[in-house]
Order: C-alpha cells, then structure tokens, then sequence
C-alpha cells in the first residue's frame, strides 16, 4: 500500500486532477472491496481509505470516510503492514488478541460504508 500512496501522491502532482481523482477512486474501490472479500487487511484498509480521501476530490469530513478516520486513530498504536517488520515476534504475539478485536470492532461499525463506497465510486 506504501508504494500506490507514493503513486498517488506522484500522479497528483504530475498529471491533470481530473485523471488523478479518477486514478485514486478507482483504488478506493480496490481497497474497500479488498476489505469485504478478505483480499486486504481491514486495519490497513481503514487507515488507507482515511489517507486516500485527500486525493480523491472527497470533502475533509465526508460521512463515508469519517468512520475510516476514526478506526485509523483508534488503532494507530497497533503495529501493521511493514511496520510489523520493526516488532518483536513476542511483542507481536502479545498484541494479537488486541488486532484481532480492532478487527471485529472496525468491521462491526465500518462495513456498510464499505458498500457505500464501493457502490458510489465503482461505477
């Protein structure tokens, strides 16, 4: 996910806003269905669609996303994607309990904005 952000974040500055709104949406979808279908990790995801809302042409507080900011903040203190590398494997098991809950937890309250988003950028 590092790597599209920089990719976002480049095409942003680089080409027309028109393509690069366009280029984000689509990977908004991609993400948010990677959540549903378990394709992608639904922490990472959560966190992802909170930062992706800035190149996306989305109001700052966009109803859709909010929930995405507030699961990002909730878990900000939980080691994922490649900072999991910087853990030690015991820190690591010991918080495990802790992911899985923020997982049940973040899908509980955040999967029907999931749909939502999909629904109103996968077209």
């Amino acid at each position: 996910m590092q790597t599209r952000m920089r990719m976002i974040k480049m095409l942003s500055n680089n080409m027309n806003n028109s393509k690069a709104i366009e280029y984000t949406r689509k990977e908004i979808v991609e993400v948010a269905s990677g959540m549903l279908d378990g394709s992608f990790h639904y922490l990472e995801g959560a966190v992802a669609l909170s930062s992706l809302r800035h190149y996306a042409g989305i109001e700052e507080n966009d109803k859709d996303f909010m929930i995405f900011v507030g699961v990002a903040s909730e878990i900000d203190h939980l080691p994922l994607g490649k900072f999991r590398e910087n853990w030690s494997r015991e820190a690591l098991e010991r918080l495990e309990p802790e992911i899985e809950a923020a997982i049940e937890w973040a899908k509980r309250i955040s999967k029907k904005q999931c749909e939502i988003i999909i629904e109103r950028f996968g077209a």
